[in-house]
């Protein structure tokens, strides 16, 4: 009991750093991840094909890579690398996050695009509403009620994914876990830190539970 009432406040710090790190990503990733979806079912071809290109990326390679990429290989890049450095190791982290998960989230809201009945935008022409108007008031609607559930399972998955940044020497709850084990060679210290992760996961969840739920109809 003594340890944990040392080790608690300093995994509390860590546990700052990886929620922060989640809602960072989250609140960023969504909306790029969203109008990348729509650029990559849009008419131009030339922007469906970088879009194909930068989502076979980032969904192809891993993210540990992608994030050793932009914080140790940018300053690297012939011409342009002194201009694309970034020393900050928490923005080189939200960087290569935010551009991973907006590239699965366009693949997930693709899908949930591609659900939507196409008697549903022959509805929306005949009431006469316009393009935007049928996007924002008929498709979006339901294509964030269809692909609510896989958001939901990438979301949990980014809270266990922020344990990576350990890498790259961030003090997330992780990093300070193994200080802890490494300095008490007391392994308890993980089952501690394994009970916060799933807290979080359970805490989300239920959020998307609640929220699936108010999409429904």
């Amino acid at each position: 009991m003594a340890n944990l009432k040392e080790w608690i406040p300093l995994m509390l710090q860590g546990c700052g750093l990886t929620v922060k790190l989640f809602f960072i990503v989250i609140l960023l990733s969504l909306p790029l991840g969203l109008a990348a979806t729509f650029l990559y079912t849009g008419k131009n071809v030339v922007i469906r094909k970088i879009m194909g290109f930068y989502i076979l990326i980032m969904r192809g390679t891993p993210l540990l890579l992608q994030v050793f990429f932009i914080y140790f290989g940018l300053p690297f890049v012939p011409k342009i690398g002194q201009y694309l450095t970034i020393n900050d190791r928490f923005i080189a982290a939200c960087t290569a996050y935010v551009l991973n998960y907006a590239a699965y989230f366009a693949e997930i809201f693709r899908g949930g695009l591609l659900s939507v009945d196409k008697g549903q935008y022959e509805a929306a022409k005949v009431l006469g509403m316009s393009e935007s108007q049928t996007t924002f008031k008929i498709v979006l609607p339901q294509m964030i009620r269809i692909s609510l559930p896989a958001v939901s399972n990438e979301a949990i998955i980014l809270i266990k994914d922020t344990a990576l940044v350990t890498a790259i020497g961030l003090a997330d709850l992780l990093k300070v876990t193994n200080n802890i084990v490494n300095r008490t060679t007391n392994i308890t210290a993980f089952i501690v830190a394994a009970c916060f992760y799933l807290v979080m996961s359970y805490l989300l969840t239920v959020f998307f539970r609640n929220l699936e739920k108010k999409f429904a109809f």
